[in-house]
C-alpha cells in the first residue's frame, strides 16, 4: 500500500498516510479541518546488499566457476596480481603488511 503525504494549506500541518491507490484523496486536515494538499514525495528508498542479483541471478555458470576458481587462488582481488597471479604488493604476499 502507498504513503501519500498530505500538507494543511491553513495551518501546515504534514503528515502521512497509508491508503489504496484507488482511494480518493483526503480533503480536511485532522488538526483543523482546512483544506489539504497531497504532496509529491520522493518515495522510499532501498539499499542493496550483498552481492545483488545480477551477480547472483543473471550470470552464466561459466562466469561462476571462474569467479569460484579465482576466489580459490586469491587472484582478482588485486589489480597487479592479474598477469602473475600472485602481486609482490599485497599484505599476503609481503611481509610488511602494507596494502596499496
Amino acid at each position: 500500500m502507498p504513503t501519500y503525504e498530505y500538507q494543511c494549506q491553513k495551518c501546515k500541518h504534514k503528515f502521512e498516510v497509508f491508503q489504496r491507490i484507488t482511494e480518493q484523496p483526503l480533503k480536511n486536515c485532522p488538526v483543523c479541518q482546512g483544506k489539504l494538499k497531497r504532496l509529491i514525495s520522493a518515495g522510499a528508498g532501498f539499499i542493496f546488499k550483498g552481492p545483488g542479483f545480477y551477480a547472483t541471478d543473471y550470470r552464466s555458470q561459466e562466469y561462476k566457476k571462474r569467479q569460484d576458481q579465482e576466489n580459490k587462488t586469491g587472484a582478482g582481488s588485486c589489480p597487479a596480481a592479474k598477469d602473475s597471479g600472485a602481486c609482490k604488493q599485497c599484505p599476503a604476499n609481503k611481509d610488511d603488511k602494507k596494502s596499496h
